[in-house]
């Protein structure tokens, strides 16, 4: 087990508790309207439920800058901080998909994860681009290479066809052309509206139907998703793109000189030990969404550690104190 593994178990039910509470204040706004509150409530939540860990935690990915977040922005000290706690660095995303929680659509998750200190990229609030599949693909797939080849190469590992695949890409302008290719591959293309996170995860989770995630995203999501993939096994590449004046300025200052460097999941989160956490805000392809009901909420997360070598799929029904409820399977 490597160093700090125990530690990390015990935090991992703690983990949870804090992923849990995002998602289920974020899940009170859903359908309102408001992704700028729905956002709030759910950074406020988590950052409250964090500061009752037991760890020495720094926030590597978060809200942004100092400047730019009250809380949970990057270089922020989390936890009780004792002197014996583990010390760990820390990416959040306490609501990953705020428009989609804004309007109750699918794919709305509360995410985080821990790796020992340096295990986690430090990933600028920038895009990226990525392409994500499952175990069976993740040493067929080249960034740079054309999407139909790597769309041959991705059924060719599943033993499948082309027109078996089903790829997630973000309905954005600048995929014009990468949805056209895909087409004309003949591959399937699902198109989400925000969020490429947890369909991410759903492309290294069999029985999903979804093979692959292609596209320009953010950078911050990119880490997470190498987490998770770290921990299922997946395939990840990433390349930071430049979109905004001062990002090449800001990732000179970083260390970043090389930006046509691909990224593999090890070398976003190349850590020895990490945990994965994620809970369900709306319905999603495997975590269901917060569900309210008198005296109580019931909750669906994922829990994934890679020193363990775990994926916990967790159910859980949260009782409201002096309620007598009659829990339904």
């Amino acid at each position: 087990m490597p160093a700090g593994g125990v530690n990390f178990e015990i935090l991992s039910r703690s983990f949870l508790k804090v992923a849990e509470e995002a998602a289920i204040a974020a899940a009170r706004t859903m359908g309102q309207g408001k992704r700028k509150h729905s956002d709030h409530v759910a950074v406020e939540a988590m950052r409250t439920a964090m500061d009752q860990l037991a760890m020495r935690g720094t926030i590597v990915i978060g809200e942004g800058e100092r400047d730019e977040a009250p809380m949970l922005y990057v270089g922020e000290k989390v936890g009780l901080g004792g002197p014996s706690d583990l010390e760990i660095d820390i990416a959040v995303d306490p609501l990953e998909g705020t428009n989609l929680c804004a309007t109750g659509s699918p794919g709305a998750i509360a995410v985080l994860a821990a790796a020992t200190k340096g295990g986690l990229l430090h990933a600028p609030d920038m895009y990226m681009d990525k392409l994500v599949v499952g175990p069976a693909a993740r040493d067929h797939v080249d960034l740079d290479a054309p999407p139909a080849d790597n769309l041959k190469a991705i059924a060719k590992a599943l033993n499948r066809d082309v027109e078996d695949l089903v790829v997630i890409v973000l309905d954005r302008e600048r995929h014009v052309k990468l949805i056209d290719d895909i087409r004309t591959a003949g591959a399937r293309i699902k198109l989400i509206s925000d969020g490429d996170l947890s369909p991410a995860i759903a492309a290294a989770v069999r029985g999903t139907n979804v093979h692959a995630v292609m596209g320009i995203g953010g950078a911050p999501e990119g880490v997470l998703a190498a987490a998770a993939m770290r921990c299922l096994g997946g395939g990840m590449r990433g390349r930071l793109v430049v979109a905004k004046e001062g990002q090449l300025e800001r990732l000179k200052k970083m260390g970043v000189t090389d930006l046509s460097k691909v990224y593999t999941e090890k070398d976003l989160a190349p850590a020895d030990d990490l945990l994965f956490v994620a809970t369900g805000v709306t319905e999603g392809a495997f975590m269901r969404g917060v569900r309210f009901f008198g005296g109580g909420v019931r909750t669906s997360s994922i829990i994934m550690s890679l020193g363990e070598r775990h994926i916990r799929f967790v159910d859980t029904v949260h009782v409201d104190e002096g309620s007598e409820v009659v829990v339904e399977f």
